[in-house]
């Protein structure tokens, strides 16, 4: 069974920015750090390593493309050393860590960067990663789209984990996949906080804790909790004062890098942060019960449903370039007689049978 009683961490720092081993360095004392706070999970902002792209939109072509290949340079790959330091560090420090990240491609021939989310146990695995499926506005010229098989949980001794990205935690249906999956701890990374203007294409770095009246991660963060139920540490991206090196000021124009991390119970009460403005390590005890109490009043995955009024179809497909038809599938897009059969004899059935049903359903899906 779960923990009783466990602790969250968001750990608000800034990362050294397009460096990867520095990064590394500084990521493996924060999970010290956090284990020795007695945390159970400590999740990092998006894109944190090594730093969300502040630089997008801001520079010219030729700038953004040495710009990408510095990125691609210095994100993590699942098959890196830097990974298993990582995990490493995690059972050292006997703690679960959600990292967001900028991800290289494992596909053999790909160089495409994904956002990304890795997942390690306290036993030193990597247990998992969530790829955002659709990065927002410029972003798609950073990143490609995450696949369907990426939105999922992972089962620990703390509950049932999950997570999202940035404004991912907006999705009305990816997250009630996710709760749909019996999420219990949600990680959601975002890359700073925010003023907006009357709308979300005119923001600007928060300057204080007072930003909450028209920050869209305030709210959302505190809904996110409440209709689902569910633990929410919010980590989000900060960035001193100091320009990184190899930068302008001007190049990095969309430096949101604020903080505003949050950690909240599953009524929806913030039990601590946001914190902005500054570096930190935020931490907050939390209790089985308070979810329990939640759900006594409204559960969204029993008694406050109508399954019969609205449902939801989820796909666990991974993309891939290439798909295998060849032996199912003739040139002229019919069933093949040997795939017929073994239907046929799998569901001990005529093949005519089979060979009707798949032509029907094959013309009725033709372009």
């Amino acid at each position: 069974m779960p923990a009783e009683s466990f602790t969250l961490a968001a750990a608000q720092i800034e990362p050294v920015y397009h460096d990867k081993a520095a990064t590394l360095d500084k990521t493996c004392r924060y999970i010290e750090r956090a284990g020795n706070a007695g945390a159970d999970l400590v999740v990092f902002p998006e894109t944190y390593f090594p730093g969300y792209p502040y630089w997008r939109g801001s520079v010219s072509i030729p700038r953004w493309t040495e710009l990408m290949v510095d990125l691609q340079k210095n994100s993590l790959h699942v098959d890196d050393e830097a990974v298993d330091v990582l995990a490493e560090a995690a059972a050292d420090a006997n703690v679960h860590v959600a990292l967001g990240t900028n991800e290289r491609s494992d596909r053999p021939g790909s160089e495409t960067l994904y956002n990304s989310i890795f997942y390690f146990s306290r036993d030193g695995d990597l247990l998992g990663r969530h790829r955002k499926l659709m990065p927002t506005q410029e972003e798609r010229a950073i990143w490609g789209r995450g696949d369907p098989s990426s939105l999922d949980t992972y089962e620990t001794d703390i509950g049932t984990l999950g997570g999202l990205v940035c404004y991912e935690n907006h999705m009305t249906l990816s997250k009630a996949a996710l709760t749909a999956m019996g999420e219990e701890i949600h990680a959601a990374v975002w890359p700073g906080f925010w003023e907006q203007h009357g709308h979300p294409g005119d923001k600007s770095r928060a300057e204080s804790s007072e930003a909450v009246d028209t920050c869209d991660i305030y709210p959302a963060m505190r809904e996110y909790a409440f209709e689902t139920q569910s633990f929410v540490a919010a980590c989000s991206a900060y960035m001193g004062e100091d320009i990184p090196d190899g930068f302008s000021e001007s190049e990095l124009g969309f430096n949101v890098a604020a903080g505003g991390s949050m950690l909240i119970n599953p009524a929806g009460i913030v039990k601590a942060g946001p914190l902005v403005g500054e570096e930190g390590l935020l931490t907050a005890d939390f209790e089985r019960d308070e979810r329990r109490a939640t759900k006594a009043y409204f559960d969204a995955m029993g008694h406050y449903t109508r399954w019969d009024a609205v449902s939801l179809s989820i796909s666990d497909e991974t993309l891939s370039p290439t798909v295998e038809t060849g032996d199912v599938i003739r040139d002229n897009g019919t069933l093949s007689a040997a795939a017929a059969e073994a239907i046929a004899d799998d569901h001990d059935i005529d093949t005519e049978a089979v060979e009707a049903v798949a032509d029907a359903i094959l013309d009725r899906h033709q372009p």
